[in-house]
Formats: structure tokens, sequence, C-alpha cells
């Protein structure tokens, strides 16, 4: 029988509990886990945040990928509080994107939102997105619209354009959502005035910790970040056992 503590090595939000508890159940239930602190709790460098009791075979069997899950989702999770403090004076919101790592898209779009972002549709099945290569074989923006309108389910159609033409067509179809590919600063400012609250509008493509807050000060809607989830890098966590009995 061994008590291990739980030490976050760097300063983070935390992130993953439930997957952490779970895996330790998993290999075994009589393992107790106590925490010091809630899902998205801000910590602090060097903090002790939980305690793990019990079988030291067993916690050495699940600890390994235990943190793995509470590591790379907290990592989301900070990362994703970054960019929502950025921009907490102004409308726009912070979403994620598909970009995500294999077989994690719910647990780390989950992580988003205990960042304070909001999750974008989960795949192709919950919204129409038409981008560029949706465009170039059909033709044209109408033409896409028109085809998803007659297959329409009720989900919302959203628009990618990479220039203020497409933008005006995209307006005159009144879809849901108008995507903003790339644009530079000054082109979202005119789009914005284009719009004139037509649309919802978003901005996509090379958005970062250093451009964000001049993003949302155009008065754009929503800006999301494929970075909060594709471009992470896990928080340190140790787990150190403090003392064995038999």
């Amino acid at each position: 029988y061994v008590v291990a503590k739980l030490i976050f090595r760097q300063d983070a939000v935390l992130c993953g509990v439930d997957y952490f508890d779970l895996v330790f159940k998993n290999v075994d239930k009589n393992i107790k886990i106590e925490w010091y602190f809630t899902e998205g709790d801000k910590l602090n460098k060097n903090q002790k945040v939980a305690e793990i009791s019990g079988n030291v075979k067993s916690i050495l069997s699940a600890e390994r990928v235990a943190i793995n899950y509470l590591q790379t989702l907290s990592a989301v999770a900070t990362k994703t509080r970054q960019y929502v403090n950025l921009v907490a004076n102004y409308k726009a919101k912070i979403f994620d994107t598909r970009k995500t790592i294999p077989g994690l898209r719910k647990a780390q779009k989950y992580a988003v939102t205990i960042g304070g972002g909001y999750n974008q549709r989960m795949g192709l099945y919950d919204a129409f997105l038409i981008k560029e290569n949706h465009i170039s074989a059909l033709g044209s923006i109408t033409e896409c619209v028109n085809i998803a309108r007659s297959r329409n389910n009720g989900f919302p159609i959203q628009v990618e354009v990479e220039s203020l033409s497409q933008l005006k067509e995209a307006l005159q179809l009144d879809v849901d959502l108008i995507l903003l590919d790339n644009f530079t600063l000054e082109q979202i400012k005119q789009a914005v005035k284009i719009n004139q609250n037509k649309a919802k509008i978003e901005v996509s493509g090379n958005v970062n910790l250093s451009n964000i807050e001049a993003i949302a000060k155009t008065g754009v809607d929503r800006i999301s970040i494929g970075d909060l989830t594709k471009s992470i890098q896990a928080i340190d966590i140790s787990l150190l056992i403090k003392n064995a009995s038999n």
C-alpha cells in the first residue's frame, strides 16, 4: 500500500479529472483519489493537486495513461483560457476546429469548454461547412448553398470565403455563418463593415496569441483556432510516491 502525490510542474488550468479517475478505477477499483482542486481551476507551478493511495502495482500500472490524459487536456484548457482572457472585453467568442488528435476529438473539445471556449461542429454530420474545395468542385458558392439547402435537415449552413467578393456572394444567400479564411486585419475590418450584422462572422486562419486581440477589436462574432487542439504542448505533471506500508 502506498500514497502518491500528483504535482503540476507549471501554471495550468486543471482539466481531465474524470479521465484520470476512470483510468485508475479501471485498473483497480480500490484505489482512492483525493483532489484538492476542481475541474477548471487555475493551478500554480509545483502545486500539489491530488493524492492517490492504494496498491503500488496498480498505481504504477495506471500512472502513465492517466497522466497522459491529464497533461493533454489540461494543456488544451490552459491554451484556450489564454485566448479567452485576451478577448474578454470584446464580443468575439473563441471556438475550436476539427483539427484534433485522432481518437481524442470529444475529449479535446470538452477541454476547450473547460478553458472557456466553445465547440465548433463535431464532424461532417452536424452542419454544412462549404469550403474552397467544395466551391471549386461545384463552380460557385451559390451552387453549393443551393445543393445544401435541397438536402438540409435543419442543419446550419456555413460558408468559408477567401475574398470580399465571395463574402458579398455569400451574404446574398442568407447563410447562417460566414468564415473569413486567412483575411488580413484590414480585410476583416472591411468585411465587418460590408456585413452590417446580416450574418454571423467568424475569423479563421493565422490566428495566434499576438494578434487575437486586434482581430477581436474588429467586431467579429467568433474566432476559430486550430492551435487550441493541434499544436499543444503537454503540461508537465509528476506523480511521486510519498511512503509505503505493508
